[in-house]
């Protein structure tokens, strides 16, 4: 089966003291290591205006000024660090590793270096090596009592407790009681399970500061994880009783209360804290976006939530998000109609709101209304030219309907929106390949799915896809089934690639595997597919067992009511 994902880019920067957001030049020197033989005005000149371009956030133009820089100067370290930096603002990790590794290979003991590949490795979820790197930035720079800090924290997450206790001890040895040091030796003790050590050294800290919020959250969560509820719950009491409308404290409160289910007490404090006007619109935004996430709340608690979010529209009229919070409950909830209903009222009051309209036409794709989507679409692209997903959702419904020249129109036009966005590009190179198909012009089709698998080897949905098409025109089979193979050994358990491994089976001949891996789809457990079931019949009638293929397709049809081929299937099977 072929899928399309459309992504939405969000880089997660893992903040230390240095990150690769600062914008300063490497403190060893504006020029790195010096080469003695190299043409230091030139270099000079051609590092300043890559810096200039950096700063003006023209990173293309940057990193060619710096790969120029390192073509006078191999030995530039700073130039590498620099477009590290780029890089990996832009989300290309990989890249900004290499880069780092080599202004390292050169300047080896380098602070900025060091901590910014250790927040690499971080956002990486690669604790081993992100230790590895601040160990020796530590052993480098023994005086930096920051970087220690931070190492024992890493020691934390890796549960390396004995290690990270040991530096934070060393703190508050030093130090004394502390807000930094010991609240995270508290922590630690929290992860190890050593509540009572724990509670001891936040009551500690309590004597200094009775009303901190912070420590009094600290003191609740670990009463909650202790399993003293009632403890947190009326040391929130305690609080709100001196300080009733202190927005810290509500909102502690309320995700205290969330945590433990309490959800009557939750919704009787959610909207106090949305009737507060010290309470800021982001955290309320943010409370309730975290609220509606939760199965048990959507599922059991929608109205009483649908309500509070009427509460909050009405303390902000005029605002672009807020009125997206109550369709995206719709949505949760599954109802779809209501939730575009809603987002079409969104926008007849507010034409500007281009955040609607995203939603609507995203929900018009989930209810594969695509008359919908194709108007709406169409309106959208117009009235917002400069956004690439409305470009991509309108080319989606424009495919659909067999409009297949409007379609590659809004691709050529979201190919140069996404102005290299390695993401976008292959969005758009897919959806291209797709049209192709449709079309029927398969040397195109298949071109395009290569140009898109050179521009990233590794992205599973344009391999699945690409080798779905092989299959179908019985074309490279044996590519396809390696491709195929490839995937789902990626991405195990992901049944719309392990159909298109059954179905590629099949068509290699491989029959019974072909069924087992169907057999493991259909018995997923996930919501029923009509392809699934079109499939498996066609490989159960390969079987000589008609009866069953017969009602597999029948099921299939059920699904799908458009699968009419299958009535002559079936007629077959049973002649």
């Amino acid at each position: 089966m072929k899928t399309y994902s459309y992504c939405c880019v969000i880089l997660a920067i893992f903040i230390l003291s240095l990150t690769s957001c600062n914008k300063k030049i490497a403190p060893s020197s504006e020029k790195g290591n010096i080469k003695s033989s190299y043409n230091t005005a030139s270099f000079n000149y051609v590092f300043v205006e890559a810096i200039k371009q950096k700063l003006l956030d023209n990173g293309g133009d940057a990193l060619k000024y710096f790969e120029q820089c390192i073509h006078l100067n191999p030995k530039s370290d700073a130039a590498y660090y620099e477009m590290a930096q780029i890089v990996t603002a832009n989300g290309d990790l990989n890249n900004g590793k290499k880069y780092l590794l080599k202004a390292i290979s050169i300047n080896p003991q380098n602070i900025w270096y060091l901590t910014m590949l250790s927040g690499i490795y971080y956002q990486e979820k690669n604790l081993d090596s992100a230790i590895f790197i601040y160990e020796k930035a530590v052993k480098y720079f023994p005086e930096k009592e920051n970087l220690l800090l931070n190492l024992g924290n890493l020691y934390s997450e890796d549960k390396k407790y004995e290690m990270a206790n040991k530096i934070f001890d060393s703190f508050d040895k030093k130090y004394g009681l502390n807000e930094t040091s010991t609240l995270s030796s508290i922590r630690n003790l929290i992860d190890e399970t050593r509540y009572d050590e724990a509670i001891t050294k936040t009551l500690m800290l309590l004597k200094t500061k009775p009303d901190d919020i912070q420590y009094n959250g600290i003191l609740a969560e670990i009463y909650k994880d202790k399993g003293e509820d009632q403890k947190a719950m009326n040391l929130y009491d305690t609080l709100l009783e001196r300080n009733s409308d202190n927005p810290q404290i509500q909102v502690s409160f309320c995700d205290f209360l969330i945590s433990v289910k309490n959800y009557e007490d939750m919704f009787s404090l959610l909207n106090k804290i949305i009737l507060n006007n010290k309470v800021e619109r982001e955290i309320k935004i943010s409370l309730i976006g975290k609220i509606i996430e939760i199965p048990d709340i959507y599922q059991n608690w929608g109205e009483k939530l649908s309500i509070s979010l009427m509460i909050l529209e009405a303390n902000y009229e005029n605002d672009n998000i807020i009125p997206l919070l109550r369709p995206e409950l719709m949505i949760k909830e599954n109802k779809l109609v209501e939730a575009s209903l809603r987002l079409e009222e969104i926008i007849k009051n507010n034409p500007e709101n281009y955040y609607a309209w995203e939603k609507l036409l995203f929900v018009y794709l989930q209810l594969k209304d695509y008359d919908k989507l194709f108007v709406k679409g169409e309106e959208c692209a117009t009235k917002f030219n400069t956004s690439f997903t409305a470009k991509m959702l309108y080319a989606n419904a424009a495919l659909e309907k067999g409009k297949y020249s409007i379609a590659l129109d809004e691709l050529k036009k979201a190919e140069i929106l996404a102005a290299g966005n390695k993401e976008y590009v292959i969005q758009v190179l897919t959806m291209r390949a797709d049209v192709y198909y449709r079309m029927k012009d398969y040397e195109n089709s298949f071109e395009t799915f290569k140009a898109a698998m050179k521009a990233d080897s590794e992205d599973l949905t344009v391999m699945n896809n690409y080798a779905y098409y092989l299959a179908e025109q019985n074309t490279d089979l044996k590519e396809a089934e390696e491709l195929s193979k490839k995937v789902i050994e990626k991405d195990k358990g992901n049944t719309t690639f392990l159909d298109t491994y059954g179905w590629v089976l099949y068509k290699r001949g491989k029959i019974k595997e072909a069924a087992k891996v169907m057999e493991s789809v259909i018995n997923s457990g996930e919501k029923p597919d009509a392809v699934w079931y079109e499939h498996y019949g066609y490989i159960l009638k390969k079987e000589k067992n008609c009866d069953e293929a017969i009602k597999n397709w029948t099921i299939s049809f059920k699904l799908d009511s458009t699968k009419t081929e299958l009535l002559k299937e079936i007629e077959d099977c049973k002649k």
